[in-house]
């Protein structure tokens, strides 16, 4: 498996089919708001195995040294194998790179844990977010 890193105009098709599967169709998320503005200007994080994509995630540059994590996506039969994981670390050493000082992501009440264990904080009251509780979380980078 190897996790690529491109921009939304090589990555469209390969992380819409992830996301189309993920949030559209198992989770019943309405179709007009998986696409967004941050798309275009986003990094993707795309994992491929055997030449077939199946799972992502993106990083968009909020300005002032702070960066947002979303998106992220594992198809159902992959999921529990370390992919989820191995996408959000790539996106968070892309934000080090840039020069992040913070990540802020909304997660899903039931993936808090699984930020938890990569250091986010969840902050702030739980809110509906495509019809699903989310709650706010934070990861403070290391200077």
């Amino acid at each position: 498996m190897e996790i690529l890193i491109k921009p939304w105009t090589e990555a469209e098709i390969a992380a819409f089919l992830v996301r189309q599967e993920v949030f559209i169709w198992e989770q019943k998320v309405p179709a007009e708001l998986e696409l967004d503005e941050f798309d275009p200007s986003a990094t993707h994080a795309l994992a491929h195995l055997n030449g077939r994509c199946i799972g992502t995630g993106r990083l968009v540059d909020l300005g002032g040294r702070q960066a947002q994590i979303g998106r992220m996506a594992v198809l159902t039969q992959f999921r529990n194998q370390g992919i989820g994981r191995k996408i959000l670390e790539k996106l968070i050493d892309l934000a080090k790179s840039q020069g992040a000082e913070s990540i802020v992501l909304h997660s899903q009440v039931a993936a808090i844990p699984f930020y938890q264990k990569l250091g986010f904080k969840p902050e702030g009251p739980i809110y509906d977010e495509a019809g699903m509780p989310h709650r706010n979380m934070m990861l403070i980078l290391p200077n």
